[in-house]
């Protein structure tokens, strides 16, 4: 028995790693497009929407590719829509058929992606939109399916789950490896032709390192998956979810018997109950408005630099390369935010506290940080000060990191496994819809305020202030659970005093 647990831990092990290297290497390359579309531009694409327009002077002219940053633009606008918005179809189908299924499907859209990118041209410039659209949904599918890794870790769970999703924001600066390679000889179609070729290694993960359905959560003794695993120690987490639910209303129906109902408020098994619940709706604000921030600042980062460096190539692609490199932090970011949710872990719980309101109440922090890291970069990538969008850039990428992370382990603290997927999903999809907003946003920009964007950015960063709502509403709720929890105890404590008394 302790050889098959010495497996089962190197198993763990092994899927920890490799679904690291699998978010770090692949899963979010999509949002290093600002690098992206530099060597894009060398090559051509979208080329026929630059036009000439006369100088300052009046005398030369320079071109006028405005439209062509519009375009591109477009591209990363309708990929990261859908990057989130089919996540609730992405959701459902990972909570109905589980890993296998998703993970496959996953592989497929992320294959077929870079290999448009790899056949395309300046002359078939349409196929990026499809193409980025491939890659972005399956990525996110490769991380929807790895974040259940952390139900192996039990101490370390949102520390694990925020260390893939800052991997997976680190994967960006795959683009900026690519864009290197391409100032050295090896072209576009080199690199994704690669990229392609390495769907061979999530296939291999898939059917050797990750379950066929689900991992549960808490996690059952002797539990394997993978190749050759015994049935009789798989498990369904619906199943597993089911029956903690049975024995915690048993224990409520004791409690209600004996005039006692002092259980801990759980939120409700079925999804529409998550769904209108007000830790739901104020979760859906604060990540919206935060992602709308940021996919706008990619998504114009290139125009933006080109305006704040007077149209200079070298300086333009030094402050890319500056950007794509801050991307690689990611990954050293995101486990902070863990480690601050799962600080309490390994410390007794207060009186009468159960797991879940301790999970809870350690994310009130997390929530916070966060909020104020997005307010700090609003406010600096507003002024137009070009040293100063290193400051920008870097906390850019601690922010993201902490955001998605932190989006993810809260899902899974505040609301029940089995609808982990389905809810998650809903999140990223109602985010989605906001973050439609980035594109009227960048035609005002480049029209009614003739390329300047800061009473665009100001009116973000006003914007901003809404997502400490969902902290402070976190923070009361818990406040409020602990007032009650010690207001139960003493009336046990006067109801043992008085059954005392009666007895004598």
């Amino acid at each position: 028995m302790q050889g098959y647990e010495a497996g089962n831990r190197l198993r763990y092990r092994l899927t920890l790693a490799s679904g690291m290297l699998e978010c770090l290497c692949f899963a979010g390359v999509v949002f290093g497009f600002a690098s992206l579309v530099f060597v894009l531009k060398e090559d051509g694409y979208f080329s026929e929407l630059c036009v000439s327009a006369p100088s300052t002077n009046g005398t030369l002219t320079k071109a006028d590719c405005s439209r062509q940053d519009e375009q591109f633009s477009l591209v990363f606008t309708i990929a990261s829509f859908l990057n989130n918005f089919l996540n609730l179809a992405s959701g459902y189908l990972f909570d109905r058929f589980g890993t296998m299924v998703t993970r496959l499907l996953g592989v497929s859209l992320y294959t077929t992606g870079t290999l448009l990118v790899a056949f395309s041209s300046a002359a078939f410039s349409e196929l990026l939109f499809p193409a980025l659209s491939c890659i972005a949904v399956g990525g996110i599918l490769l991380l929807l399916t790895n974040m259940q890794v952390g139900n192996l870790f039990a101490a370390h769970r949102s520390t694990i789950i925020t260390l893939y999703n800052g991997a997976f924001d680190s994967s960006s600066a795959v683009f900026l490896i690519f864009k290197v390679l391409y100032e050295q000889g090896i072209s576009l179609r080199s690199s994704f032709l690669v990229l392609s070729m390495c769907s061979i290694i999530h296939l291999l993960r898939t059917f050797l390192l990750m379950p066929r359905t689900h991992i549960p959560y808490p996690l059952p003794q002797h539990y394997t998956y993978g190749l050759n695993c015994r049935k009789a120690h798989t498990y369904n987490v619906e199943q597993s979810e089911r029956m903690r639910d049975g024995v915690m209303t048993l224990s409520q129906e004791f409690r209600e018997r004996d005039n006692v109902s002092c259980e801990f408020p759980r939120l409700e098994v079925s999804f529409r109950s998550c769904v209108l619940s007000w830790f739901f709706l104020c979760h859906v604000l604060w990540l919206s408005i935060m992602q709308l921030r940021h996919y706008l600042f990619i998504g114009t980062l290139n125009p933006m630099l080109n305006r704040l460096a007077n149209n200079e190539p070298k300086l333009v692609s030094h402050y890319t390369n500056a950007f794509a490199m801050t991307q690689l932090c990611g990954v050293l970011c995101a486990p902070w935010n863990g480690v601050i949710m799962d600080r309490h872990k390994g410390t007794p719980l207060a009186p009468g506290e159960s797991e879940q309101e301790a999970d809870l109440r350690s994310s009130c922090l997390s929530l916070f940080l966060t909020s104020l890291q997005c307010l700090l970069f609003s406010v600096c990538a507003s002024v137009p000060v070009l040293p100063l969008q290193y400051v920008t850039f870097a906390l850019q990428v601690l922010n993201r990191s902490f955001l998605y992370g932190g989006n993810a382990a809260f899902i899974s603290i505040a609301f029940p496994a089995c609808h982990f997927g389905k809810l998650y999903g809903l999140v990223m999809s109602m985010s989605a819809v906001v973050s439609l907003l980035q594109y009227p946003c960048f035609a005002l920009v480049k029209g009614a305020l003739s390329g300047d964007p800061f009473f665009v950015d100001i009116a973000l960063t006003v914007l901003t202030l809404l997502v400490f709502i969902h902290p402070v509403y976190t923070f009361i709720h818990c406040r409020k659970v602990a007032c009650h929890r010690e207001d139960c105890a003493q009336a046990q404590a006067t109801a043992a005093s008085k059954m005392a008394e009666a007895i004598l």
